[in-house]
């Protein structure tokens, strides 16, 4: 059998992860290099930046319910975020650990049948990545450029609601912050789904690899102690990769 590259499946998703500095190349983990640098930029200055100002804000308009209730809708869920990337990032060096064991021997398709068997589960995995990316990013889109559907953008309004600690309504200061807030929530976006969706993944993963072991318990014939042998070994791999996952 030509070997199945699992990790190809999720290409795209490591390569937006990658864009945010959430997946360092190929099999590494973070070291003191320029992505590393990069990723701290990202991650501290972009995302975490921009949900500090908007966590700063509530401080100055707590009087007004309304405006507290709209910050924390949407700071709350940037908040949230920012953890997902703390233990995902803590958990890197599992993460690559889990690539490299999917691409090993024992998680190979036998033969062409098998191949077709796990294919209904990555295409679940890949619908549902299309979808979860359309509906999130639609929702971001519109409130990136709602100042201009409403034509508030006249009156330097901002897509978020945010303190900074300068007068954010006076060109060319509006612009550049307006500009500041649409990278930070896209780079949040962008975070968010592909984590998500590469959880996601690794239960399709899991799940794929229970089709390839049953069907191999399925067809015992010749060498029987042999293969059987293998499939323990492979079930108790399936298991601790579960576990990984988790």
């Amino acid at each position: 059998m030509q070997h199945f590259n699992w990790k190809l499946i999720i290409r795209m998703n490591i390569l937006m992860l990658h864009s945010v500095g959430l997946w360092p190349k190929n099999d590494e983990i973070y070291k003191p290099n320029l992505y590393t640098f990069y990723a701290m930029i990202s991650i501290v200055m972009i995302m975490g930046s921009h949900n500090f100002f908007q966590l700063m804000n509530i401080f100055f308009v707590y009087k007004d319910l309304e405006t507290v209730a709209e910050t924390i809708f949407i700071t709350a869920t940037d908040l949230l975020i920012s953890v997902k990337m703390y233990f995902f990032v803590r958990n890197m060096g599992i993460l690559k650990e889990l690539m490299i064991k999917l691409n090993s021997g024992i998680f190979q398709p036998r033969n062409s049948q098998q191949i077709e068997l796990v294919w209904p589960r990555i295409n679940i995995w890949k619908k549902t990545y299309v979808v979860y990316w359309l509906s999130v990013g639609t929702t971001v889109f519109v409130w990136t450029i709602f100042p201009f559907l409403d034509n508030s953008v006249k009156t330097h309004r901002l897509p978020f609601s945010a303190w900074y600690p300068y007068d954010a309504k006076i060109s060319p200061f509006y612009e550049s912050t307006y500009l500041y807030q649409v990278i930070g929530i896209w780079f949040l976006t962008v975070a968010a789904v592909n984590m998500d969706t590469l959880i996601a993944a690794l239960m399709m993963y899991t799940a794929t690899q229970c089709d390839i072991l049953c069907d191999d318990l399925k067809n015992l014939r010749e060498n029987f102690y042999e293969v059987f042998i293998t499939c323990v070994k492979h079930h108790q791999d399936i298991i601790r990769f579960a576990e990984k996952s988790n």
